[in-house]
């Protein structure tokens, strides 16, 4: 009924028609029939099993989760499958037993099943999870065993050995060791029916649904099935008891019956194969009976398989072929041996066991124990076959390749020799033939082969020969030991007939001149393995490396050579031959006759034929034959030569003196030799054989025989082998001899070096490496050489270095000093307590002081002073190492410290030069914690020394520059005189040299540093490490002030304190002195000393905040306000520091003492004191009565009186001193407060004298303007501007009730009479000082006065600009309509606008912003006078001063800004050259927008139409792109904004003396400049746009979108929001959220009303006009009408409101009866706003003067555009 995919009710429990018919069938017939094609018995296939076995009441027995499981695994995908057996070994784990206990009955079929799955990692898993089914339910899962075994047997065989392991780890947690063979006994039938089907009677498709899985899926899996029951017939075999397997024969028989089962044999699977062959050897182990009655077919299986040498297939093989051999005797009698069985061993020999013979060869020794003789006759013919394959088989690819095969090889062929000797070890003439064929075909061949070849060389074979040798040399009766006597002549033959045969291969090889070197070597090799077995098995233990198979013959012999040469050249001690007494060697007669032979046969081919070959190959013969009989035999054979000669009683008694003497010391001092080494070998071989004063003498001998340095150098190098031969020389090495020698080597090495630097020979570097080796201390710290030419060879090495320091030309002796580097690195480095010799100090210093010098000075080259550095930490390092070390008087520490501290006195350094100093001393210091740890008493020492005395210290800060003082006075911090000024002094340039006291201070601070890590926590401690260290604190503070000052200026003084901040000394390491401690000294120095020590207190207060924190302290410091009078000029620094942090009482104690001297002047010589004092306590807020103040300022008005010098009125600025221009300058500070803060006060003649005095003293600011040099000049001009300032904003912006309190004339007085004086005084200052001081960038340069001057010309009032009294200034040919007035200011101060100060710049912007709105009304009465006849569209220049300065910038920015593509942002160096050109130029175009936005509409126009011509506006645009940050985010803001402020959204403000952003500034303006201009004019900005290529244009279109049309589009939202305009019949409504605008025209029965959209992009897209609701309005005319706003809006320079209002009038002209002109379709022209005027005769229609002038133009015809007849 259609219901095959319908979705089951959820909640259907009843089961479905298929699950009830299965029950109904399990009622009827209790059995679940089976199924065509798949086994019922195995029962590999199943559905969910529960509903198979039909009864619902056990389907809810199982658990729902086990359930649901049980049902995944029969499902097809893998990965469903593999996470259903991981869940369900996880849910075994965690349910309750009785939960898994009932999942039992369903398990043995879904095992059976998985447990062979194709996927591996699901048989794992399936294992894994059987595995926590089994330790949960225990004893419930035996009814099932016997459904489970099969296949948990065949899964412990799995191939995958993961799954393998898993399963077995499962049976062993369900059965202990003992139950299991009884587990197996109980299921054997089950399990053997099991494995006995798949093998017979399963195939591919069976195991397999041949419809869900692939052909080759099923063959992989019948293929491991097979290997898996193979396998497990074996490891059942092997668990079960005896009686079991008994039981089983029978059914095994059938199995074995099978021809099925003896295919496997030949099977193509190799797994298959080697499976079938591992079930043979348990059937040959555990089942004899079974094997016999199967013996024809068992025996060709197995021995004719041996050539089967796949990996996997070979081992069990021979495992296979030696339990046949063992278990059936006569099975030779169902193979032919000749034919089938030795063919192909012989075959697998030749070719090594094609790589397999780890696996094969220890096989064949058992195997050839257990041939019996009919397969080995003839024994000498099957003897010869079987080792000539074995030897061949060494050549094989595999075996030449591998070191460890050719190693089993080998041990095999060796130890089959030895067996197959012994087993013929008999007096019968066919056995001894077989020996001596043995020996003589395939022993010494062997051999003889391994001589040319150094892998066997490396390999155990001489090793194996020795020790077969020693076993013959035992039976032979040679080793003292009982042996059997018929065997003894025997044995002794064979080893004559060895050596013999042996003797004559070495003579054949040796005894040629064309000899290889490496076959000789390989002689030498094989001896010396002879002589010291023993040594050979100890380095083969050694390098023998692990493997995993083990077979204990082949690994045991197998010496692995794979790295390194083996046995190689052994250098033998004295201390080895004592001890071995060549243990284990060949002790027969033989073997030393061979070797004498031998050497007899070198010597002669020496002296005859000049053989080097044969003096190597004598000289490794020596070395392990030192014997007396040796060398007796080569001066027996030197005797026969020279027979005349007389020799000494000495060398007669010692035969190795001998040879020494008369062979090879001439050797050695042959000509041209370079090989030497071999030689140095003999010596010492010979040496071993004499006494301790025979060595002495010979090795005096050699080294006064004027040999090569090398040569000495290699005896050396070869006595400090090992401390025995030390021992033996030490004679010689400390002996004068040898001292003397390498003394006058070292002169000679100094010399040469100097006078030919180039010189680096190896003879040279050799003699060097020598005298390096003989200063160190190799063995017990004991000197090699003699101690006092140890100390002349350093003092040598020392006067060397010195003469580099002063050498200007040391870069070229490099090679010297790199060598004195290593010489001098090597002894500091090895020799202890070298430096308690005093030369070794002094060549340390002179290292130090290389390092600690400049590489311009020094000339040396990086690599050579990071060697020198090396040396030096070396020797430090050394020095501090010794206990007993103290800094005294001559010592390293204390000559250094002493150098340094000269360098920082006296040599000017620069910061390179500082830099290398401070890293050498600072490396001392390093290396001195590092060795001390804890103990800072040597550090503490060096660190005083270091330290220049107080005397010193006031010598270099004195020295400091004075400079420092002008910004603090001229910032009001200080109150300062100079002694001396004149304008030398503030022209000073630092030079490129630092100061001594900066040097001093970055040194000490620098080197303080790594002494502070211990004592942060402890802060009483520091002082204790480093004395008097609050002194040098004070002095870097003192130094970081003096740098603050002068403003990081020039550019060494920012170099420095970079370089101090590098060093973490910016702060000045105050954390690490006690607060107080430090704060007193700077106290006690501001009192004393004044000056920039006050300000270093001031600074050290505030970083620390010290008055809010430590109050009481700085109290305790003064006391009380007492103790500071009478005022010095130092005390008057400090109070001005401490004001601020005093309590009030201390304040008021301070104001009536400074008011009493000021009262009492008469009597008081220090009133500039008393009223500086008095201005501090003011400035800090302190509380006055009016009575005093009135009384102080009577006082000063007396003063007016009396005293009139004091006020400097008239006075010639530059004669007067520093003390009374600061007296002056008091009382403006103090006029300056009264108008600020007591007003009141004054009366009408207090006033005027206030009035009159800042007048009196700007006249004389304004007649000394070349004096402004002067910091106190500066001053002057500045505080009285500042009174100016304050005056100015008394009065516009005080409140009427203060006005109303003041005389009633005096605001009239101030506006009409000194306003006027003012600003006719302070607007031609500016001019009069750039004209002074033309340079701005020149240090005297009076920018402070320009700041305050440009501060005060802010308040200029518009009227007193338009009617100025400068000093007229016009241009030739400069078109204007100004008055003279406003052109003479414009004319004056627009090319200002480019003077680099930026206070200038910005004062100038601010005034002539104030005249911009006035220009126009000047060119609108000058427009009128136009004619409306102009053919072309009429335009107007904006200022022609303005223009002409923007023309001038246009360009420089042009230069400045052309390596800048348009969206990069142009990063500008803050008051550079360039900043001050881009500001003037942003500067000058804020102005002209200004201007611009003043004008009225028809004369913008104009304007526009010249900005366009000109091109001056794209110009700007293109260089505000460059200048505007790509993300214009204004600087200072929280991440807790909610809107991110921009430049754009940030209104710009240009005070004049605001300089705290300033590197902010030029991106904001250029962001202001460029809001301004979109705003102010958008049509043009449009047309720009709209002409760019495509990259500019994106990339201004993405940020104008970004961050100007929001910003922009609401405020156009806005301004018609807040318009007051009021339009006749027009209103006019703005949706800011729409971006809309909707403009509704009424007039009589029409009505209009229109939509203007503003776009995305506003305003660099167009605006859009929509149609709303009109009424009474003609189609034609209302397209008309929305073309012509439309165009407006999109053309004019304005904003909406003016395009509304444009287009309003235009209409309203239509009502008035106006007619259109016919060309634009308008009333009003849309860009110069006229009306139609020109009319054709023709046909009387009107057109306006633009649109008439185009036509004619673009058409090139002169007709009316509506008749078309001839227009005039």
């Amino acid at each position: 009924m259609g219901g095959k995919n319908k979705q089951r009710t959820k909640g259907n429990v009843r089961p479905s028609s298929s699950g009830r018919a299965a029950e109904a069938l399990t009622r009827e017939g209790g059995v679940i029939p089976g199924f065509v094609g798949f086994d019922t018995a195995v029962a590999l296939e199943l559905s969910y099993v529960p509903a198979v076995h039909g009864a619902e009441e056990i389907d809810n027995l199982v658990d729902a989760d086990f359930r649901l499981v049980l049902r995944k695994l029969s499902k097809r995908d893998v990965v469903t499958r593999l996470k259903a057996v991981q869940d369900f070994g996880s849910m075994c784990q965690e349910r309750d037993a009785e939960d898994v206990k009932g999942v039992l009955p369903y398990w043995p079929r879904i095992y059976c099943k998985i447990a062979v799955d194709h996927d591996r990692r699901i048989r794992e898993a399936t294992q894994q999870a059987f595995e926590q089914l089994v330790l949960k339910v225990r004893r419930s899962l035996a009814p099932f065993l016997k459904s489970l075994m099969g296949h948990w047997i065949l899964s412990q065989c799995d191939t995958y050995t993961p799954a393998a392991s898993a399963a077995c780890q499962a049976f062993q947690a369900a059965f202990s060791p003992t139950k299991q063979p009884e587990a197996l006994g109980f299921c054997k039938d089950e399990i053997l029916n099991v494995l006995q089907d798949i093998l017979l009677k399963e195939t591919a498709d069976t195991l397999s649904d041949p419809q869900s899985v692939t052909g080759e899926e099923r063959e992989a899996k019948y293929v491991r099935m097979q290997t898996s029951s193979l396998l497990g017939v074996k490891k059942l075999l092997s668990l079960l008891l005896q009686n079991d397997r008994m039981a089983l024969e029978q059914r095994l028989a059938h199995l074995v019956n099978s021809a099925k089962f003896w295919k496997y044999s030949k099977h193509k699977t190799p797994q298959v194969r080697g499976a079938f062959f591992e079930m043979v050897c348990a059937l040959c182990e555990f089942t004899p009976g079974l094997v016999q009655a199967e013996v024809a077919r068992l025996c060709p299986a197995v021995l004719l398989s041996i050539d089967d040498t796949d990996p996997v297939v070979l081992p069990p093989v021979w495992e296979a072929v030696l339990h046949v051999v063992s278990t059936i005797p006569d099975c030779w009698t169902h193979v032919n041996a000749k034919k089938g069985f030795l063919p192909k061993l012989w075959s697998l020999l030749k070719e090594g066991g094609k790589g397999m013979a780890r696996a094969l060869h220890p096989n064949l020794m058992p195997l050839l124990s257990k041939l019996p003789q009919e397969v080995t006759d003839p024994a000498l013919d099957f003897y010869t076959t079987f080792f000539t394959s074995a030897i061949q088989g060494l050549s094989s690819e595999r075996a030449a390749a591998s070191p460890s095969e050719s190693a089993v090889i080998v041990t095999f062929v060796v130890e089959c020799l030895r067996y197959c000797i012994l087993h013929n070890a008999e007096e019968e003439e066919q056995q001894k033939k077989i020996c001596t064929a043995l020996i003589s075909q395939q022993l010494l061949p062997l051999l003889e082969k391994a001589l040319g070849n150094p892998s066997l060389q490396n390999g155990p074979l001489f090793l194996l020969v020795t020790e077969m040798l020693v076993s013959w040399e035992k039976r032979a009766g040679l080793h003292g030991e009982g042996e059997a006597k018929e065997s003894k002549d025997v044995f002794q033959g064979l080893l004559a007939d060895f050596w013999e045969g042996l003797g004559l291969l070495f003579v054949r090889y040796v005894d040629n001149e064309e000899a290889d070197p490496q076959t000789l070597e390989g002689v030498a090799t094989l001896l010396q393995v002879m002589r010291y077995p023993e040594r050979v098995k100890r380095k083969h233990a050694q390098k023998k490396k692990s493997v995993k198979i083990c077979f204990s013959k082949s690994e045991d012999n197998e010496k692995a050579g794979v790295e390194g040469d083996g046995v190689e050249k052994p250098v033998q001690t004295v201390s080895e031959l004592v001890k071995e007494k060549a243990f284990g060697s060949p002790q027969t007669q033989h073997f030393e006759d061979v070797v004498c032979q031998l050497a007899q046969l070198c010597l002669v081919h020496v002296n005859e034929k000049k053989s080097e070959k044969h003096l190597v190959f004598l000289s490794l013969l020596l070395q392990s034959f030192h014997t007396p009989r040796v060398f007796s035999t080569l001066v027996e054979l030197d005797d026969k030569v020279k027979d005349g000669e007389q020799r000494d009683e000495v060398n007669l008694r010692n035969p190795a003196v001998q040879f020494l003497l008369e062979q090879v010391v001439v050797w050695l001092a042959e000509k041209g030799r370079t090989d030497t080494e071999h030689l140095v070998e003999m010596v010492f071989s010979s040496l071993y054989c004499c006494s301790w004063q025979e060595t002495t003498r010979i090795l005096n001998h050699i080294t006064t025989m004027h040999l090569q340095w090398g040569i000495i150098l290699q005896i050396i190098q070869r006595a400090c082998v090992d401390p025995e031969t030390l021992k033996s020389c030490g004679g010689w090495l400390k002996g004068s001899v040898l001292g003397e020698q390498l003394l006058g080597l070292t002169e000679e090495l100094c010399k040469v070096g100097r006078s030919s630097p180039s010189s680096t020979s190896s003879a040279s570097k050799h003699s060097w490496t020598l005298i390096s080796l003989v200063l160190s201390q190799p063995h017990n710290n004991e000197p090699l050489i003699g101690e006092v030419y140890m100390e002349k060879i350093l003092e040598k090495l020392h006067a060397t270095l010195s003469e580099t320091k002063s050498l200007s030309d040391a870069g070229n002796m490099e090679p010297l000093i790199s060598f004195i580097c290593d010489v001098a690195s090597t002894f500091f480095s090895s020799v202890q307590d070298c430096l308690l010799l005093l030369s070794a100090e002094e060549l340390l210093l002179t290292v130090f002081q290389l390092t600690a010098q400049d590489q311009t000075h020094s000339r040396l080259t990086d690599s050579l002073l990071e060697k020198l550095r090396k040396v030096c930490v070396a020797g430090v390092r050394s020095l501090v190492q010794h206990s007993e070390y103290e800094v005294k008087e001559g010592g390293f520490l204390h000559s250094a410290a002493i150098w340094v501290t000269n360098q920082l006195l006296t040599v000017s350094l620069d910061i390179k030069s500082l830099q290398v100093l401070v890293l050498a001393v600072q490396s001392v210091v390093e290396t001195i914690i590092s060795v001390c740890d804890q103990d800072f008493t040597l550090l503490a020492q060096f660190y005083t020394l270091l330290t220049p005395s107080q005397t010193e210290w006031t010598t270099i800060r004195q020295a400091l520059p004075p400079q420092w003082v002008k910004t603090p006075l001229l910032s009001s911090r200080h109150r300062g005189v100079c002694e001396k000024s004149s304008m030398d002094i503030w022209k000073f340039r630092v030079s490129a040299r630092l100061p001594a006291h900066l040097c001093a201070c970055a040194l000490l601070g620098r080197v303080a540093r790594p002494a502070f890590v211990p004592c942060d926590q402890k802060e009483a401690e520091c002082p204790s490490h480093l004395p008097n260290l609050k002194y040098t604190v004070s002095e870097l503070l003192y130094a970081l002030q003096w740098c603050k000052e002068v403003e990081y200026s020039p550019a060494i003084v920012s170099a420095y304190h970079s370089l101090l901040t590098d060093w973490g000394l910016s702060e000045g390491l105050h954390s690490q002195v006690p607060m107080k401690a430090l704060l007193e000294t700077l106290y006690s120095r501001s009192v004393e000393d004044g000056g920039l020590w006050s300000l270093t207190l001031e600074n050290y207060m505030q970083t620390n905040n010290l008055a809010a924190t430590h109050g009481a302290t700085v109290r305790k410091l003064y006391g009380s306000a007492d103790s500071l009078f009478p005022v010095s000029q130092s005390k008057l620094s400090t109070l001005q520091v401490l004001c601020p942090t005093m309590t009030k009482a201390d304040r008021e104690a301070l104001v009536t003492l400074a008011t009493a001297g000021i009262i009492n002047w008469q009597e008081n010589d220090n009133v500039y004191g008393c009223l500086a004092v008095l201005l501090c306590c003011l400035k800090a807020n302190t509380q006055v009565e009016d009575e005093v103040v009135q009384a102080i300022l009577a006082t000063v008005i007396e003063w007016r009186n009396s005293k009139e010098d004091w006020f400097l009125f008239g006075s010639d600025l530059s004669k007067a001193t520093a003390e009374q221009l600061n007296l002056a300058v008091e009382m403006m500070r103090f006029l300056s407060w009264l108008v600020t803060h007591r007003p009141t006060v004054l009366g009408g003649s207090q006033w005027d004298f206030v009035l009159c005095s800042m007048l009196a003293w700007l006249e004389v600011a304004c007649e000394n303007v070349s004096s402004l040099w002067n910091p106190w000049v500066q001053l002057f001009v500045c505080e009285n501007a500042a009174l100016i300032v304050k005056l100015n904003q008394f009065f516009t912006s005080s409140s009427p009730d203060v006005l109303e309190k003041l005389p009633s004339e005096l605001a009239g007085e101030w506006t009409d009479f000194f306003i006027e004086g003012i600003y006719n005084l302070l607007l031609p200052l500016p001019i009069s000082i750039t004209d002074a001081f033309t340079e701005p960038d020149d240090p005297v340069f009076p920018l402070v006065v320009l700041q305050s001057v440009g501060v005060a010309l802010t308040y200029a009032p518009v009227q007193q600009l338009k009617q100025n009294s400068l000093p007229p200034r016009f241009i030739a040919d400069q078109n204007t309509n100004l008055p003279e007035p406003l052109q003479t200011l414009l004319n004056t101060f627009c090319p200002l606008l480019l003077f680099k100060a930026r206070p200038l710049q910005i004062s100038i912007y601010h005034l002539l912003e104030k005249v911009m709105p006035q220009l126009p009304e000047c060119d609108g009465e000058g427009d009128n006078n136009k004619s409306d006849d102009d053919g072309d569209e009429p335009c107007l220049s904006p200022p022609a001063s303005l223009m002409a300065i923007l023309s001038t910038c246009e360009e420089l920015c042009d230069s400045i800004l052309a390596g800048v593509q348009v969206g990069e942002f142009a990063v500008v160096q803050p008051l550079s050259v360039e900043y001050s050109c881009i500001l003037g130029y942003l500067l000058a175009w804020k102005l002209l927008l200004t201007f611009f936005k003043s004008s009225p509409s028809h004369l913008r126009a104009h304007y526009a139409q010249y900005l366009k011509r000109s091109c001056s506006l794209n110009k700007l645009l293109l260089h505000l792109f460059k200048l505007m940050p790509e993300n214009p985010i204004y600087p200072g803001q929280g991440a807790e904004m909610k809107e991110t402020k921009t430049f754009f959204t940030e209104s710009l403000s240009l005070a004049v003396d605001k300089n705290s952003s300033v590197e902010w500034e030029l991106p904001h303006l250029a962001c202001s400049v460029y809001y301004s201009t979109v705003q102010d004019l958008p049509a043009m900005v449009r047309l720009w746009w709209n002409s760019q290529e495509k990259r500019v244009s994106a990339a201004v279109e993405k940020f104008t979108i970004k961050y100007v049309s929001p910003v922009l589009s609401a405020q156009e939202i806005s301004s018609v929001h807040s318009s007051t305009q009021m339009f006749d019949s027009m209103t006019v409504k703005a949706r800011s959220a729409a971006r809309e605008v909707i403009a509704t025209y009424s007039v009589d029965d029409i009505f209009i009303e229109l939509v203007i959209q503003l776009p995305q992009n506003y305003p660099l897209g167009s605006i859009t006009v929509e149609s709303g609701r009109r009424v009474g309005v003609a189609v034609q005319q209302w397209r008309n009408w929305m073309l012509q706003l439309s165009t407006y809006l999109t053309h004019q320079n304005g904003s909406i409101m003016e395009g509304l209002a444009l287009w309003k009038n235009n209409v309203d002209k239509r009502f008035e009866g106006i007619e259109d002109c016919m060309i634009c379709f308008s009333v009003i022209h849309g860009s110069n706003y006229s009306l139609p005027k020109k009319g054709c005769r023709t046909c009387k229609k009107k057109f306006h003067s633009a649109c008439l002038y185009k036509w004619f133009t673009s058409s090139n015809k002169s007709t009316c555009p509506l008749c078309r007849e001839t227009f005039f």
